[in-house]
């Protein structure tokens, strides 16, 4: 995206563009960049978060894999084995850029299924950015879609939910990917994983779709 020169004074010729004002991106777009630059690559992560109500995940194996990628369009499979367990595939992130053209924003989904591969009752919620968030981080308040499906399931405590997705480009030093859920108030909830995205693992199977 370029930025917009300014109105030049009566009389006045109007500064060239710098290289600077051409060739800016928006932090979604640098965003996107870096997710992108991960396409095809899974890495190994791990729960971050301490809260009593994720007690059978902590330790548990976790990996990531965006395995699907287009321009408008991203799917990050998330597999976890609890310890002694077999791996649950039936989570993928799913994020999409919005807009006719894409460039109005990006949103999030969760993709949830059953080992036949059917969907789950509670799945495709998630949000969409609110702001521009920055070139690592972006946020996905809770949609009206996904509060009335909470609300039909009987999920009320979910209705203020705020996820964030954070990522490094390749190739960074110390690059990382995060994903987050959280809300405030009577409610609050934290959980966190972290991914090292230094250290590619093996590819895991495909997941449930």
């Amino acid at each position: 995206l370029t930025l917009p020169l300014a109105l030049a004074g009566c009389g006045e010729t109007p500064a060239p563009e710098t290289e600077t004002e051409t060739s800016a991106e928006s932090p979604q777009d640098a965003f996107w960049a870096a997710l992108s630059s991960h396409c095809g690559k899974a890495y190994a992560g791990r729960m971050v978060s301490d809260e009593e109500v994720d007690a059978d995940m902590r330790g548990a194996e976790m990996a990531m894999h965006v395995r699907e990628c287009s321009e408008r369009e991203i799917k990050v499979p998330f597999h976890v084995r609890a310890e002694g367990g077999e791996w649950d595939r039936s989570r993928t992130w799913v994020l999409t850029r919005t807009g006719e053209d894409g460039s109005a924003g990006l949103r999030l989904k969760h993709d949830h299924r059953h080992e036949d591969g059917s969907e789950d009752a509670v799945t495709m919620y998630g949000g969409d950015t609110a702001s521009e968030g920055t070139a690592r981080a972006q946020d996905f308040p809770v949609d009206a879609e996904s509060v009335a499906l909470f609300r039909r399931e009987g999920l009320d405590v979910s209705v203020t939910n705020v996820w964030r997705v954070e990522v490094d480009p390749a190739g960074a030093a110390g690059a990382r990917f995060a994903y987050q859920l959280s809300r405030e108030g009577e409610n609050a909830r934290l959980f966190r994983v972290e991914f090292d995205l230094t250290s590619e693992i093996e590819p895991p199977p495909a997941p449930m779709v």
